[in-house]
């Protein structure tokens, strides 16, 4: 979040030009790598909603999923990265309005955990499906999963909106630097925002999976079972009659039709309901643990920078250390569709179609 990105004064940021006087140099680097990620995060995530939204094969609930986190790292790309990288391009001095900086606040992290968020509700909605499988995958889109992106965002918005109103007009407020004027706030949104989902995320992920490997076992037993040469002769063997108590009455003249008692096997109940994951379903869930993962790596440095020092004004925190964390966290946004093409042939498929159609 580019709110907490410094707590700098302005004599620090306007003392570090040339000579330590006037002005800092202009950051020609920071203007063109900016540039470059903000194309690339809108090429590849706006790939991956046309995709999912064209691609039959990738409409998916953990899909629909994704295209929610694509379109908060699109907002990201446009409302936020391009004030940030004018920002480092002016050496860390802000020379917009602060009602510009308040709003650049709030989207920022608003949509940082927007982010977070919907990974967290990809978890709860894989965890539900692979407990609670009953009623799973009659809708590609179903109401678990509308709820839970209207969640995310709407608990996004909450987590953002102590800046819509007001927190950032303090008295004495230095116009020449952006950023979240209260500490408190800032380690409040950390932990609303990374400290207490990611945790949630990491369990619901294991125990989905571990769920899922003991389903893969189970299946793999079965289809062992069933090719055994010794498995496959005892169906065709007549089956064998109970030992029966003489009863007064006509004894049958033979042992009847064979088909008897198959056909009266089935009537004895109605048929178990089980899980049923399709292996769409899975291919898209092997993906979630290195989008996960890249998420922490990016993410970590930032969150663990900033609320040290919220939390302990006097520690020495250089800017670059401040700029190249936050920098990280934006690359993200750019991670998951180069995620989604290594390790999901069916995005990587429909990728090199439109990437040969443009080309």
């Amino acid at each position: 979040m580019l709110g907490n990105r410094s707590f700098l004064n302005a004599s620090e940021l306007l003392g570090s030009g040339r000579g330590g006087l006037g002005a800092p140099e202009p950051d020609v680097g920071a203007l063109v790598g900016g540039i470059l990620l903000m194309a690339t995060v809108l090429a590849g995530n706006a790939l991956v909603c046309v995709s999912v939204a064209a691609e039959r094969a990738l409409q998916t609930p953990t899909n629909f999923f994704i295209v929610s986190l694509a379109v908060a790292d699109l907002l990201l790309a446009l409302l936020v990265l391009p004030l940030f990288v004018y920002s480092e391009y002016q050496g860390g001095v802000w020379a917009l309005s602060t009602v510009l900086c308040d709003a650049l606040m709030a989207m920022d992290v608003m949509l940082c955990t927007a982010s977070i968020f919907n990974l967290c509700a990809i978890s709860v909605d894989r965890f539900i499906a692979v407990s609670v499988p009953l009623n799973y995958s009659r809708q590609r889109l179903g109401r678990r999963q509308l709820v839970l992106i209207g969640t995310v965002w709407g608990l996004a918005f909450a987590v953002a909106s102590p800046v819509l109103l007001g927190l950032n007009d303090v008295p004495g407020r230095n116009p020449a630097v952006c950023q979240l004027e209260s500490r408190n706030y800032v380690v409040y949104s950390s932990v609303c925002s990374f400290f207490l989902p990611c945790p949630l995320m990491l369990i619901l992920y294991c125990a989905m999976f571990r769920r899922l490997r003991t389903w893969e076992e189970a299946r793999r037993a079965k289809l062992r079972r069933s090719m055994c040469p010794g498995a496959a002769r005892r169906p065709s063997r007549p089956p064998q009659p109970w030992p029966r108590r003489r009863f007064p009455g006509p004894e049958p003249e033979g042992p009847g039709p064979p088909q008897t008692l198959p056909q009266a096997l089935p009537s004895a109940g109605p048929p178990r309901k089980r899980a049923k994951i399709t292996g769409r379903e899975r291919k898209a869930m092997r993906v979630l643990p290195v989008v996960v993962g890249a998420f922490l790596v990016c993410w970590t440095p930032f969150f663990v920078v900033h609320v040290t020092r919220a939390l302990c004004p006097a520690c020495p925190m250089p800017r670059r250390l401040v700029s190249i964390v936050t920098w990280l966290g934006y690359v993200n946004s750019a991670l998951n569709p180069v995620i989604y093409t290594i390790f999901n042939t069916e995005f990587r498929s429909f990728f090199r179609r439109v990437l040969g159609l443009l080309c």
